[in-house]
């Protein structure tokens, strides 16, 4: 979309100058506002046309049937999918009887504006009615990042040519259709009518609906209040059935008069609470926000984020492309995670349906390490939601015969909802990513009471979990056998090394833990066997090397599988898996996401320099990047084995997944964590930094040619951070808190608040670029610098 000349590059908005009905699904997406609670996809305020109607509460879902040809033990038997709730976003218009549609008549003007420091989506547009009449139509939408359950829009409207009879019909609708999916796994499900009425009314300018879902038993209240600025004659009046609510302004305007509507929507849910109680928290959620004002709400919004951006901002120089979209991202991670509050964050955030609402691994491994350095709180809250749905995970554990926790694959209450099995019953790496994320957080911020009291139990049902799958052989060595690693190309591996090195870091880190709060660990019913056994089963971990090629294997015995024949892979076969059989990926060296490679970056600490240049280049000419987590790691350890310029174009292809639609599937919702491994792309790989428990925190920065500088802001431990990197140097800055160790290219030294650190830059050694795929290289980036 950013090659569209309709969008324009700016460092801190993204703005369409004109409608391009054919990418509408895809702006709706990328103009989608959050805070982790409530999503607004980036609709037309009138509703029509649109690709993808789409107003989103986290958590909110309905259950269905997972239908199988085969059942087998262990198979999920329902399965979960985010619904479109009640639109609070609509506002129609008809001017002199005429309804504005821009399908109709003519469109003069036609502008939308995401502004990513005040946080919201500013519209204005000039048309033609068919019947000759020109009127003005602006809106400003916002979803508050201080009222959790507040959403707002304010919505005027001026004639252009003389008097003109306008109506504005504000409403709450539910049951809105939505399209069906076509065949593709990636899609969501589409479910009709899913809402039951409970209750509506319409009173003044007070609007309510309330209803609930059939099978998954939730209740949903949404409620809407409305201030109303017009001429004198102005009327209103309302009206309301089952799934619409609605309120009706009519006003004659002359030249020069506006009509100017402010509409606070409101939303409430539960599984448990009654609809009066639900009824009360909409109602008292509205008289906040109309006591807060308009003007106040942007205020309050704007100084959320000031403070965010002032620990979180990322400058690049030399790319305006860059620029924008590692900012923008940054801005989607902020709205997936900002008030989710003990609920997950979605594969697509709040943005779409894709994926059916669903969370995955790469929350944790992509999404919260971006959170964990810039909104840690957020972090902290999703870790909450995984350790309220422990019970789930332990179920599911000793329904597959496991001991401790085995966390779900996909998921949006915590029970498994993949009815694909190799992944759903496989996939175990989800528990020690979600490990990895506890013990990143502790070590980022200190928390020690939250290890304490949430994470500890985490990281030791993870731990029980490791201990019962895997095995010691007879020579003592522990392998973890018939697991599905990241790379869902591979299934059923035995001793896949991603799993294992982050299985082995979970062990260690629970011991740790354990150690660390020994009264927990006896409520927890930990032993000093139990935590000598994590450490053996650590210190024995099975890390399957070739030692003909001199290189670590994926799994064990993959370096011997056949390559694919990707020569005589058509380019119009990518993605691979809606082309060709599971059976036959499987048992071939194609790698759809960095695996291996991912393992690098995580645990770099097991891996030499020398081995990190072999299996990088290994890897590369078999790694086809069908899924939008690839690039952003293959970018960060391209740049620190010293493929520079390799590193920037995998950098350009994870900033502009969506911002280009690269997948051609942004429609479905945006790939938060894609957006945020832009910044991690920037941070750790050019950037360098890495942080390992027990370390000072590190960077050895590098940069491509076609970048002059980049900038970089951390919260860490208490303080703030600044780390600039030009083409010769490196200067830090401690903006605010105690002094600190730091370490440049493992050199340390002192950053104190009373001056900023400057060390040079060492010589990089550029080495031969790696092949890729035939037709999977990254697109090449040109930029230079301005």
């Amino acid at each position: 979309m950013i090659t569209d000349p309709a969008y324009e590059v700016a460092p801190w908005t993204l703005r369409e100058s004109e409608l391009n009905l054919e990418v509408l699904p895809q702006s709706e997406s990328v103009f989608a506002l959050s805070n982790g609670h409530i999503g607004w996809r980036g609709n037309l305020d009138e509703g029509e046309p649109n690709g993808l109607p789409g107003s989103y509460l986290n958590g909110l879902y309905e259950s269905h049937p997972l239908p199988y040809a085969e059942a087998g033990y262990g198979d999920p038997e329902s399965g979960q999918t985010v619904i479109n709730v009640t639109n609070g976003k609509i506002i129609r218009l008809l001017v002199d009887d005429e309804p504005f549609d821009l399908r109709y008549g003519t469109i003069r003007a036609h502008e939308r504006e995401l502004d990513l420091r005040d946080g919201v989506l500013r519209r204005v547009c000039e048309w033609v009615s068919p019947a000759g009449r020109a009127v003005r139509v602006t809106s400003t939408r916002m979803v508050s990042f201080t009222h959790r359950a507040v959403a707002a829009i304010a919505y005027e409207v001026e004639p252009l040519d003389g008097s003109v009879r306008v109506v504005v019909q504000s409403e709450l609708v539910a049951n809105e259709e939505v399209p069906r999916s076509k065949g593709d796994p990636r899609r969501a499900a589409a479910l009709e009518n899913p809402l039951v009425p409970e209750e509506n009314s319409a009173a003044g300018t007070r609007l309510r609906l309330v209803h609930s879902t059939a099978r998954s038993k939730l209740r949903l209240a949404a409620a809407a209040d409305h201030v109303v600025a017009g001429p004198d004659a102005t009327k209103l009046s309302s009206e309301s059935d089952d799934d619409v609510s609605r309120l009706t302004v009519t006003s004659v305007l002359e030249s020069g008069q506006r009509l100017r509507v402010e509409k606070y929507v409101a939303y409430g849910w539960s599984a448990t609470r009654s609809l009066p109680a639900l009824r009360g928290q909409a109602d008292a959620a509205l008289v906040g926000a109309r006591d807060t004002g308009w003007d106040g709400l942007l205020a309050q919004q704007r100084a959320y984020l000031d403070d965010f951006w002032d620990r979180a901002d990322v400058e690049v120089d030399g790319d305006t492309e860059i620029q924008q979209a590692v900012r923008f991202g940054l801005f989607h991670v902020l709205q997936a995670g900002a008030r989710a509050e003990e609920r997950a964050i979605p594969a697509k955030g709040l943005t779409g349906s894709g994926y059916d609402g669903h969370t995955f691994w790469d929350a944790e491994t992509c999404v919260l390490p971006v959170l964990t350095f810039t909104s840690p709180r957020a972090t902290a809250e999703v870790l909450r939601w995984r350790h309220n749905t422990l019970p789930a995970a332990q179920e599911r554990a000793r329904q597959l015969g496991l001991a401790g926790a085995a966390f779900p694959w996909r998921t949006i209450n915590g029970d498994e909802a993949s009815g694909y099995w190799p992944a759903g019953t496989a996939a175990f790496h989800i528990n020690a990513d979600i490990a990895d994320s506890v013990a990143r957080y502790v070590t980022t911020t200190g928390d020690r009471d939250f290890e304490e009291n949430i994470g500890l139990e985490l990281l030791t049902e993870t731990a029980r979990l490791w201990r019962s799958l895997g095995h010691h052989d007879h020579s003592g060595a522990f392998h973890i056998d018939g697991v599905t690693g990241p790379d869902e190309y591979s299934a059923i591996s035995d001793d896949n090394a991603y799993t294992n090195l982050m299985a082995q870091a979970n062990l260690v880190a629970a011991a740790d833990a354990a150690e660390r709060h020994p009264r927990r660990a006896h409520e927890l019913g930990i032993t000093d066997e139990e935590t000598a056994a994590w450490r053996d089963a650590a210190a024995a971990m099975t890390l399957p090397y070739n030692d003909e090629l001199g290189v670590h294997e994926q799994s064990k015995g993959f370096t011997r599988h056949q390559v694919w024949n990707f020569a005589e892979t058509d380019s119009a076969h990518y993605p691979l898996l809606l082309n060709y059989a599971y059976f036959d990926l499987y048992r071939k060296q194609v790698v759809k996401q960095a695996d291996l490679v991912l393992a690098m970056f995580l645990r770099g600490d097991a891996f030499e320099h020398a081995q990190k240049i072999r299996n990088f280049a290994y890897y590369e000419p078999l790694t086809v990047r069908d899924s939008s987590l690839s690039a952003y790691c293959q970018s960060i350890i391209a740049a620190e084995v010293g493929h520079l310029q390799l590193a920037y174009d995998y950098l350009g292809e994870s900033a502009l997944i969506d911002l280009g639609d690269l997948e051609n599937n942004s429609r479905d919702g945006l790939h938060i964590a894609a957006l945020a491994g832009t910044w991690t792309a920037l941070v750790s790989g050019l950037g360098g930094m890495r942080l390992f428990d027990g370390d000072p925190i590190r960077f050895a920065p590098r940069l491509p040619d076609a970048l002059s500088r980049i900038a970089f802001r951390l919260a860490f431990r208490g303080r703030r951070l600044r780390v600039e990197v030009t083409r010769t140097k490196a200067t830090y800055t401690l903006a605010a808190g105690e002094p600190i160790e730091v370490l440049h290219y493992e050199k340390p030294f002192m950053l104190t608040g009373e001056h900023p650190v400057s060390r040079d830059l060492p010589k990089i050694t550029h080495l031969p670029q790696p092949a890729q795929p035939p037709g999977r290289a990254p697109r090449r980036r040109n930029q230079r610098p301005s």
